[in-house]
């Protein structure tokens, strides 16, 4: 679904995409990790071509992201739902007025039928009773699922989480977890998920791309990365405290 062939970028001279492969499939859980500077979010953007390459070819399903312009960009994103890492809500609109904020813009839709699909949506990450707040109202995990939210409402095929977990405590970041693994079960999306939280991958992730150096050091199920016979794999594992005496919880139910 989702297509990376040797996809290079460099920023302020330094290769920041070192020659990146890989493909999505689609209606999986595909999680990003690595270092701080590792290519992570970088990557992400490209997906939606916040940024592009400098080389190499990116593909959502048969259409080239790279070069797509006007309204062929528009209907190429227009397949995405985005969860930025700050949740990125309008701090003087309502958590339900953030969450309409694309329905609005983008779609001929009465007041009626907008304000049932966020009630509706809001549901679905359960903030249905707080949706008259202001974001400053509400805790951090909360902020995030309103964030995602505004992601889902326009029902995408493809979401992609920037960081879902930073910042929050254990016992929230599990909860998005849940979350996130609801949403790919429930409406059938295809998610994407960058995240430094390497519990957090192994939980909801199908399969896991770590980058290291601007490449794809390792890719493969949480169960086969575990097992990685990767250096750096297994660096990366230790410094998260994770080894197969002291493993991941794989339930999130």
């Amino acid at each position: 679904m989702i297509r990376f062939d040797n996809v290079t970028k460099v920023l302020s001279g330094k290769p920041v995409l070192n020659g990146i492969d890989f493909k999505i499939e689609r209606g999986e859980t595909f999680c990003i990790v690595g270092a701080s500077g590792a290519g992570k979010s970088v990557t992400l953007k490209h997906m939606v071509r916040l940024m592009t390459p400098d080389d190499g070819s990116i593909l959502v399903g048969d259409d080239e992201v790279s070069s797509a312009t006007g309204e062929e960009l528009a209907r190429i994103r227009n397949r995405f739902g985005y969860l930025f890492q700050s949740a990125a809500l309008l701090a003087w609109l309502s958590v339900a007025e953030n969450v309409a904020l694309p329905l609005r813009e983008k779609h001929n839709m009465t007041d009626e039928e907008i304000l049932d699909c966020v009630h509706k949506t809001l549901a679905m990450v359960g903030l249905e009773a707080d949706g008259e707040k202001l974001p400053s109202e509400i805790s951090g995990g909360m902020r995030k699922r309103a964030g995602l939210a505004r992601a889902i409402v326009e029902n995408p095929e493809i979401v992609l989480y920037d960081e879902p977990t930073s910042g929050l405590d254990p016992v929230t970041s599990r909860t998005i977890d849940r979350l996130i693994g609801k949403l790919r079960e429930d409406l059938g999306v295809t998610s994407v998920v960058v995240t430094h939280d390497l519990h957090s991958a192994l939980a909801i992730g199908t399969r896991i791309a770590m980058l290291h150096q601007g490449r794809v050091a390792e890719l493969a199920t949480p169960e086969a990365f575990m097992e990685s016979s990767s250096e750096e794999v297994q660096r990366f594992l230790a410094s998260q405290y994770i080894t197969k005496e002291a493993p991941w919880e794989r339930d999130l139910q």
